[in-house]
């Protein structure tokens, strides 16, 4: 599980100075960004691969609001992975603890040039290691 501190900014806020709703798909995929940094993985170098990892399915779950001036926290961890389907889990918290935000976003691996699904141990071992053992660890 990663955690990842975000400061609300100004400009992710509405007039109330409160988060608009889509900032939070956001600040999932810098945490998702940041887990993989984490597994010692880079999407650029995945990318050299001709590989992509599209969201095709995400979820979310809106229980408080974080408002201008907070830090909230973004925890990330692994919840599916089958070489080609990869399920990437998500709890916003504030300083106080209290869960804001809940969600889940699902990606599928795919070759950058048809865009057809792919299996990951197929064109890079590393990344498919890495998410198997974070699975793991996650489970």
């Amino acid at each position: 599980m990663n955690k990842t501190v975000i400061e609300v900014r100004y400009q992710e806020t509405d007039q109330m100075g409160i988060v608009y709703h889509a900032n939070y798909l956001v600040w999932f995929e810098i945490g998702r960004s940041k887990f993989v940094e984490d597994l010692g993985l880079q999407y650029a170098a995945l990318e050299k691969d001709n590989v992509l990892s599209p969201v095709v399915d995400i979820h979310i779950h809106y229980q408080k609001p974080a408002k201008y001036g907070e830090k909230v926290f973004v925890y990330t961890w692994l919840s599916k992975y089958n070489g080609v389907r990869i399920t990437y889990q998500y709890k916003i918290t504030n300083e106080q603890d209290e869960l804001l935000v809940t969600g889940d976003s699902e990606h599928v691996l795919v070759d950058a040039s048809t865009f057809r699904p792919l299996r990951l141990n197929k064109v890079n071992q590393t990344w498919h290691e890495a998410y198997q053992k974070a699975l793991k660890e996650d489970s």
